[in-house]
């Protein structure tokens, strides 16, 4: 079936209906370390990926601009990986997060460091709701969406779009905003979050709303 009759089928089979923006938007950024910007990391996700992190920048200054909660996430493991069960022994770049691997590709991309007063959340998982506190500060917080940047878009952007939908939060994935490591599986995976959990939508129009936000 060519693209755009998928496109077309999935339409008048339903899919796709347009959640828009909430009343109270947060932002996050989903593991922009240089594990993913770093050419020869296991973890580099292309040739794109330099303008990504650019636009992911970009997205988080606005947000600042805005007064909005702002959160990042990162990936630790204790030496060993054994917090990480199943899913450290099956992705096996996993290790560059254990505690002692090298810090270089573990430190924040250039341009996407947290601020401070921004939450940094430690994770173990591809989502960034399971096992941590993100729910409950989302919710303590009064947000009703989220606006999602980071990497990767097959891994712990896609899951964690899908979680926020599943706790009632409006997950809006900036497509300039994440990266993996080929167009293929991003545009595959943005299909189907667009189709079943998440608005996906542009950085011009991200920015444009962002910019309607006062604190």
């Amino acid at each position: 079936m060519a693209e755009k009759d998928l496109s077309a089928d999935y339409a008048h089979a339903g899919f796709g209906n347009r959640l828009g923006f909430g009343k109270k938007p947060a932002l996050v950024v989903i593991d922009f370390c240089n594990a993913y910007t770093t050419p020869g990391s296991p973890l580099f996700a292309g040739e794109g990926i330099d303008q990504t992190r650019a636009d992911a920048a970009q997205l988080l200054e606005a947000a600042r601009a805005a007064g909005i909660l702002v959160l990042h996430t990162t990936v630790r493991y204790t030496k060993g990986g054994v917090d990480g069960g199943v899913f450290f022994r099956k992705a096996g770049p996993l290790k560059l997060f254990v505690e002692g691997a090298d810090p270089h590709l573990q430190a924040f991309a250039p341009g996407l460091e947290p601020a401070p007063g921004e939450p940094v959340i430690a994770k173990q998982y591809a989502s960034a709701f399971f096992g941590t506190s993100l729910a409950s500060t989302l919710a303590a917080a009064g947000v009703d969406t989220l606006i999602i940047a980071g990497v990767s878009t097959s891994g712990c952007v896609r899951a964690t779009g899908l979680d926020a939908c599943q706790h009632g939060f409006i997950p809006v994935v900036v497509r300039e905003a994440v990266g993996d490591r080929d167009p293929r599986v991003h545009e595959a995976n943005l299909f189907d979050l667009s189709a079943k959990y998440a608005d996906v939508i542009g950085l011009d129009e991200a920015l444009a709303h962002l910019a309607t936000v006062r604190p």
